[in-house]
């Protein structure tokens, strides 16, 4: 898999704290240096909005993993982490598979998964885990108002994805988030900081 093509174009944030998992996207999809899009949707709720899933990388490539991994969760009676090491053991081992160029970050209330097609399930020590090019800004960000604010998971998610904007190019204010379980019986807040000129 080249690193490059996973990496590039996106950031996708996770945050743990508290029974509850926070996974933010930004909107802006890129091919080059030039912007295509930037309002795009890059997570989703699964399971009845129990998992949540965000990708970096190649759409089409992610839209087959996202069928993938649902077909693994269903089989696996929502059990997030045996449907990860399922998926990554698939990805790895099938030669179509093997050519997608994405990353997966999925969670539950309890946990946050990082999946490759190198075959790896990375489960963060912290609580924080984001992938694409702005996912370092983003993940330092979140660590450090995990660790120094009482900020929930979502204000967390949001606020690090503004200083991750902020810092990478790849990144835009275009932030989509969800929760699980959901807050104010919502599970989608999108906040777009870009203003017409």
């Amino acid at each position: 898999m080249r690193e490059s093509a996973v990496r590039h174009g996106t950031t996708i944030l996770g945050v743990l704290r508290d029974g509850r998992v926070a996974i933010a996207g930004d909107g802006q999809v890129t091919a080059g240096d030039v912007v295509l899009k930037h309002r795009a949707r890059k997570i989703r709720a699964l399971a009845g909005g129990k998992v949540l899933a965000g990708f970096a990388g190649a759409v089409a490539d992610a839209l087959t993993l996202f069928e993938k991994f649902e077909q693994h969760l269903r089989t696996a009676d929502g059990d997030l982490r045996r449907a990860a090491v399922e998926l990554a053991k698939e990805w790895r081992s099938d030669r179509y598979l093997r050519r997608l160029e994405a990353q997966l970050l999925v969670a539950d209330p309890r946990q946050l998964l990082m999946i490759s097609g190198d075959g790896d399930v990375i489960e963060p020590d912290d609580g924080v885990a984001a992938i694409g090019t702005g996912g370092p800004y983003a993940a330092a960000a979140a660590r450090a108002l995990l660790r120094h604010t009482r900020m929930s998971a979502a204000e967390i998610a949001r606020a690090a994805m503004e200083v991750a904007a902020d810092l990478c190019v790849y990144t835009n204010h275009a932030v989509t988030i969800l929760t699980a379980p959901p807050e104010h019986g919502e599970n989608e807040h999108t906040h777009d900081d870009e203003r017409p000129s």
